[in-house]
């Protein structure tokens, strides 16, 4: 028998108790909807097929996951669980396994359910259960006197002795394909639910004489189900503190890992120092000895090499070159490219620019559809006025330039080489290399004026 199962995802349900328009399904979780968790599992087991059920939400869950190699079933009616799998039966073949896996059950590992396909070896049914100290809400597991599953009850069915069993049925079952193509057409809904409930093949497995065998997964977090807000917040406090230990375990210092979220895919080099609350969103790659000060945001980044970005940064679609300071309180939108060397300070915004080595932005100023030359310093209050209205156009600053503060560069324009703009001045023409070009009005000092009084109620 092959260990690559074909595998049923039951995604149809509404989620009432999520108080949300949005199918439960694809409620996020560490920047994912939590569906996207299930399906990545499915294809590391090397699914022979991914057949996904889905109902509530219409056509916007398989639109959302458009590209990917999954068989979508709709489920018109929702009339339980046995009911959904069966509408995957048509793409369920073979002798092999067929592993039923759930939409809001997220944070399952590959290596646990390649140990119960894998106890299942194509005859035998394989349950994934869990034993819990509170089990109210969830079906039990019912044994014999010989310790063999007898059957699984539902809680609404349950009796008082039964609802004192620890042993929980979780929903993931690895199943003989052959059988489950008998037992799933032979169900029936005589419960107080008056649904098709996928447990009672647990039955028909034992009245054929099938051998029923179960396992415990290493964390109870892997088959945490989510019903509501509150288990949606468990689950990402979960993910978070995988994601934490995995960065610890590859030599990352985290302040404090559980003031730390991540969002996508981080990768760091060696020595890498992330300070409490920062967020990483999208792919953010940090070079070797990176320091990132408390409460960044970053997002689609690429940060080289010795950089230091400071407290309250936010970085969105940006490359950094090596050595470079950040920060505080800066914000570099997509587009900035930033060479070796730069530095630059609080409260400063760069959008779609390029700034070469060593050159100086550090102080409440804007730098936007920009190309600045290396060696560059730019003053306090600086900003280019990227746009008429309609159009966004280009400042070119040269090498060896200096801004001095509170200057305005009216694009388009171009500044020279070694050009020095002097503090105050508002820019509208191009200004030449190596000179100094000063745009300002003549100070008048009015002698006669007095200034206005309030006047007397």
């Amino acid at each position: 028998m092959s260990n690559a199962p074909d595998v049923i995802i039951l995604a149809a349900g509404k989620g009432t108790r999520m108080h949300s328009v949005q199918p439960k399904v694809m409620h996020q979780i560490a920047g994912k909807p939590m569906l996207q968790y299930v399906l990545e599992t499915a294809a590391d087991l090397d699914a022979t097929t991914i057949s996904v059920v889905y109902g509530h939400g219409g056509e916007h869950v398989p639109q959302a996951f458009a590209g990917w190699d999954v068989r979508w079933v709709r489920q018109d009616e929702q009339l339980g669980t046995g009911h959904a799998a069966l509408q995957a039966l048509p793409h369920i073949g073979g002798d092999g396994v067929t592993l039923v896996l759930y939409g809001d059950v997220p944070l399952l590992q590959v290596e646990t359910l390649r140990r119960l396909v894998t106890l299942s070896q194509g005859d035998r049914l394989a349950i994934l259960t869990l034993m819990l100290d509170e089990p109210a809400g969830y079906g039990r597991i019912v044994r014999n006197d010989n310790g063999n599953i007898a059957c699984i009850v539902e809680e609404k069915d349950a009796t008082d002795d039964q609802k004192r069993i620890r042993e929980i049925n979780t929903g993931v079952m690895a199943i003989p394909s052959a059988a489950l193509r008998r037992w799933l057409p032979a169900l029936e809904n005589r419960n107080r639910q008056a649904e098709y409930y996928l447990t009672d093949i647990v039955r028909l497995a034992a009245a054929e004489g099938v051998g029923i065998v179960s396992l415990q997964p290493d964390d109870e977090n892997e088959v945490l189900g989510i019903n509501d807000r509150r288990q949606l917040a468990q689950a990402e406090r979960a993910v978070q503190q995988r994601t934490a230990n995995r960065l610890l375990l590859e030599g990352v210092t985290l302040l404090d890992p559980a003031r730390t979220d991540v969002r996508g895919q981080l990768t760091c080099g060696y020595d890498v120092s992330i300070d409490i609350g920062c967020v990483f969103l999208g792919q953010v790659e940090l070079g070797d000895r990176v320091q990132v000060g408390p409460y960044c945001v970053l997002k689609d980044v690429v940060v080289r090499d010795d950089t230091v970005i400071a407290a309250f940064s936010h970085l969105d679609g940006a490359e950094i070159g090596e050595n470079t300071r950040i920060g505080p309180f800066a914000r570099l939108r997509p587009g900035t490219r930033l060479a070796a060397g730069v530095h630059i300070g609080n409260f400063v915004e760069i959008k779609n620019s390029q700034v070469e080595y060593d050159s100086k932005i550090n102080h409440l100023s804007y730098v936007g559809d920009s190309v600045v030359g290396h060696t560059v310093n730019i003053g306090a209050g600086t900003i280019t006025v990227n746009y008429d209205g309609v159009n966004k156009n280009r400042t070119i600053i040269g090498n060896d330039v200096f801004v001095g503060s509170g200057s305005e560069l009216i694009a388009p324009l171009t500044i020279g080489d070694g050009a020095t703009i002097a503090a105050g001045s508002t820019i509208t023409h191009d200004a030449p290399a190596g000179k100094l070009t000063i745009a300002r009005e003549r100070q008048v000092t009015h002698p006669t004026w007095t200034r206005p009084q309030r006047k007397a109620k």
